[in-house]
């Protein structure tokens, strides 16, 4: 996944908002009064939120299943002259040596789980990772996207890449399938030609709260994205704040 896109995603994503993204991480601490020292970044991608993370002074661990993506997020953090510790590991059997203050998982990573089995699990091991109280952030796309997404061909052209994106949403099985295909410019100036082809699933808000509660995590809030306002009926992005509860209150 993100095999062939990992070195072009930073250009098709540079309108991204990041800054802001890592501001609202940090407001819902502030917010639910944790000030973390030790942070997860669950498929982090390309490493933009964990380095900014980093840079505010976080100790950041970053975990994703594509070690070309992560290949990009270490050449950042060397440049940037971060330590973080990256980790090649699939989220649904993550490890970790320790527990952390809080783990996020930014930019509809957990859609990618498509069996609600694997959402538990994951689910569970945050909560197993999670430090007393400690707070665990993510966000997810809605159905309401994805049918506003439809049956729809994307296309962004850049200097030196392209890529067309071709959509397709099951309403019935609640699946969103999009082709990628992307033109990278090579040295010698000839474009090189790649193909994936990706799988997200969405989830109805009150299920995810559901497999929360099942996972011995506390739900605190859900809010439409970077907001502290309520879903609505046209929120595009949800965002999951749960909280580590002590073992003798499960």
């Amino acid at each position: 996944m993100y095999d062939s896109f990992a070195y072009v995603y930073d250009k098709f994503m540079e309108n991204v908002p990041y800054d802001q993204w890592v501001e609202y991480i940090q407001a819902l601490w502030s917010h639910y009064s944790l000030e973390p020292q030790l942070v997860l970044d669950l498929a982090c991608g390309t490493g933009e939120v964990t380095y900014r993370l980093a840079e505010k002074n976080y100790d950041m661990i970053g975990i994703d299943i594509s070690n070309e993506m992560l290949n990009v997020a270490r050449e950042k953090t060397e440049k940037k002259d971060l330590s973080i510790l990256f980790l090649e590991q699939d989220m649904r059997e993550f490890e970790l040596y320790g527990t952390v203050s809080s783990i996020v998982c930014i930019c509809d990573g957990l859609n990618y789980l498509h069996d609600e089995e694997d959402l538990l699990q994951v689910f569970s091991l945050a909560n197993n990772y999670l430090d007393p109280k400690g707070l665990f952030i993510f966000d997810m796309n809605t159905a309401y996207k994805y049918e506003m997404l439809g049956q729809e061909t994307y296309t962004d052209v850049q200097d030196e890449c392209a890529y067309i994106w071709d959509n397709y949403y099951d309403e019935v099985e609640h699946m969103n399938e999009y082709h990628l295909t992307i033109f990278d410019k090579e040295r010698n100036g000839l474009y090189r030609k790649y193909e994936e082809t990706h799988y997200q699933r969405a989830y109805t808000k009150e299920r995810v709260c559901q497999l929360l509660k099942d996972a011995g995590l506390q739900l605190m809030a859900v809010y439409d994205a970077f907001t502290f306002d309520e879903p609505k009926e046209n929120s595009e992005r949800l965002y999951f704040i749960a909280r580590e509860k002590d073992k003798e209150e499960n």
